[in-house]
């Protein structure tokens, strides 16, 4: 019988999801723009939902046994899910790409003797070596870890909340005082979007750790919590350095806190932590492209890839690609999660638990019909143009991913309500 994951394994798993630069980022470019009396609201709403739908996207997974690609094929049908895997592939490959080029930026702030580019091959060598050895054979050094790079965070938040006199002020005053100094403030919907974008970035990961866990309802509102909370960590710890005088620099800030070799192994262990999972995951997904392929090698070749767009520059592009990211399975998701838990999916979900993923496989395969799957695939569209036009507005109620969420569900139900008519 192969070995489940339980409860305390996946807590682990996605709070190291959350800490890394990329999120702290997120909280710096708030801060940067923000009242501080206005920006509580939208970041902790943003966070609440995106935990929401991180938990009930992870617990499909979790049901049927299948990984977060497979999960789709019996609501966008065999070719559909391989375009959404090869999708979320490339994306993966750049996300890595991204975390890996803040993190040796960030490193390169601390004044290491070693250039940019060779700080991006280190990283994505050592992000190689963890996907090589695997979840499972590292979970006592996960632990560890993830342990020790807690108490350094907490130690360094701290540090940055203590700030005062000569080195910095209280955070209100000065996230105050650096949205003041801003040409535009941000609203309560680009706050919440900025928000809700990291959480929706993980959406199409999720269900690649949670189909092996062993209570699929706790332990994957463990993982959305775990996640959430540590998320929201990070984005206060990125909201308190906007406002400290280091301007957007997450090095500064750190030195300014006094925390030199500490501060090392903060930014080091936070980026692999994050990048393993996504490297892992686009091993997963290449599996679902083509069955024969090794998630294992496909992994580490990501990992591997990723040290080259790195490099490149791909960082200066960082925000137009997490709405990107969201754009594309957000309303993915959203389809996904109708068809899941209110279509004919629901039946053969509840079943697949029991009967296994092998049968769940074969479910996905047969499931639905070409008309069935062409209507998910236009209420995932529209739900992507919505967010592009959306996107392209200053402000719009509710957010462009909100937006493409309910735009999507409103036409996927609908067909739900359409065949349900007909049979009753």
């Amino acid at each position: 019988m192969e070995k489940r994951t339980g409860l305390f394994s996946n807590g682990i798993i996605w709070f190291g999801v959350a800490i890394s630069v990329s999120e702290i980022e997120a909280g710096i470019e708030i801060g940067a723009a923000s009242a501080s009396g206005s920006l509580w609201l939208p970041l902790i709403l943003g966070h609440v939902l995106g935990g929401v739908l991180l938990f009930f996207v992870g617990l499909v997974g979790a049901r049927v046994r299948l990984n977060a690609m497979e999960t789709t094929a019996s609501t966008f049908g065999k070719y559909g899910s391989k375009f959404f895997a090869a999708l979320n592939v490339f994306q993966l490959l750049a996300w890595v790409a991204v975390l890996n080029a803040q993190g040796a930026s960030a490193l390169a702030g601390l004044n290491l003797p070693i250039s940019f580019p060779l700080t991006c091959v280190i990283l994505a060598v050592l992000i190689a070596v963890w996907v090589f050895v695997g979840l499972k054979r590292s979970a006592n050094v996960t632990t560890v870890v993830m342990a020790a790079l807690a108490v350094l965070l907490a130690v360094l938040s701290v540090k940055l909340f203590g700030l005062n006199g000569a080195e910095g002020t209280a955070v209100a005053g000065n996230v105050a005082g650096a949205a003041a100094g801003s040409a535009t403030l941000l609203s309560f919907w680009n706050i919440f979007e900025i928000s809700i974008a990291m959480p929706i970035s993980w959406l199409p990961v999720i269900s690649d750790y949670t189909k092996d866990v062993e209570k699929p309802v706790k332990a994957t509102a463990v993982s959305a919590a775990a996640y959430t909370f540590a998320s929201l960590w990070m984005y206060i710890l990125g909201i308190q350095i906007a406002g400290i005088g280091t301007g957007t620099s997450i090095a500064q800030a750190i030195l300014l806190a006094g925390l030199g070799i500490p501060g090392i192994i903060i930014v080091v262990l936070s980026t692999i932590t994050t990048n393993f999972l996504a490297a892992n995951s686009a091993g997963e997904s290449s599996k679902a492209i083509y069955g024969k392929i090794n998630p294992k090698i496909a992994g580490v070749v990501v990992s591997l890839l990723s040290a080259a767009l790195a490099i490149s520059g791909i960082m200066e592009h960082y925000i137009s690609f997490l709405y990107l990211i969201a754009s594309v399975f957000a309303p993915m998701a959203a389809v996904l999660l109708v068809s899941f838990y209110f279509g004919n999916d629901a039946v053969r979900g509840s079943s697949a638990s029991e009967s296994g993923a092998v049968d769940a496989r074969e479910n996905s395969a047969r499931g639905g019909s070409l008309g069935f799957w062409l209507w998910n695939l236009f209420s995932w569209l529209a739900g992507f143009v919505v967010y592009q036009v959306a996107a392209h507005q200053e402000s719009v109620f509710f957010g462009p991913t909100l937006l493409a969420v309910i735009v999507s569900v409103a036409f996927a139900y609908g067909r739900v309500l359409v065949l349900s008519n007909r049979n009753s």
